[in-house]
């Protein structure tokens, strides 16, 4: 039977980015997980550490408590400007276009890209994979600002991904037709299945996507 993460290696994987399962911790931490499996390493710079699929299995069930020092920390201590979240579009904050969060989207794309390649039964890249169908709006959001795209602010145009009452489908709405289209072009791109609809009131545009499975 396989033995259970130690509790700093918990607090370690509870710790880890809820989009893209990027870890922060010392080096001889994540060097223990990627040994177990629950963990790897980005072969390409700047070389982040993500979780695996049962490194994921491991944050979602419920942590053990046989060992005291488990509850010396909360499972999760990163803070709100620590712990990267797509923009899907009319969040409180502008925009923010500065190197750092450049490389921090980037660095999130080739994470899911990663995952993909390692949960899909074939290894693809290009269809999403269990993840992105299970967070529908943040892998859609993800798709969109990786390829450039600007995200609404709370007073300013740009793209909003939302959810709908379609099973496996995110609405995408951006009042610039232009721009509208572009981000079609993107989640097909990405994988996503995209149609075009108008609003019954407005007969505003907006895309219906869903990602594909085959």
């Amino acid at each position: 039977m396989t033995r259970p993460p130690t509790a700093a290696q918990r607090r370690v994987i509870d710790a880890a980015d809820p989009v893209t399962g990027r870890l922060r911790g010392t080096e001889a931490q994540l060097a223990a997980l990627v040994k177990r499996g629950l963990a790897f390493r980005h072969p390409r710079p700047p070389h982040d550490h993500f979780l695996t699929p049962a490194g994921h299995r491991i944050r979602e069930s419920v942590p053990e408590v046989d060992e005291p020092a488990a509850a010396e920390t909360p499972a999760t201590t990163t803070t709100a400007s620590g712990v990267f979240a797509a923009r899907i579009g009319g969040e409180e904050t502008t925009a923010n276009t500065d190197p750092a969060r450049t490389r921090e989207v980037h660095s999130a794309w080739q994470g899911l890209l990663e995952l993909r390649r390692m949960t899909n039964p074939d290894g693809s890249v290009e269809r999403p994979c269990g993840w992105e169908r299970s967070h529908l709006v943040q892998a859609a959001a993800l798709a969109l600002e990786a390829a450039g795209h600007r995200p609404a602010g709370r007073d300013a145009e740009g793209y909003r991904v939302r959810v709908t009452p379609q099973p496996e489908a995110v609405a995408v709405r951006d009042p610039a037709g232009e721009a509208l289209r572009a981000c079609a072009g993107t989640l097909e791109r990405a994988g996503w299945q995209v149609s075009e609809h108008k609003e019954p009131r407005t007969g505003a545009s907006y895309l219906l996507a869903s990602p594909r499975r085959t």
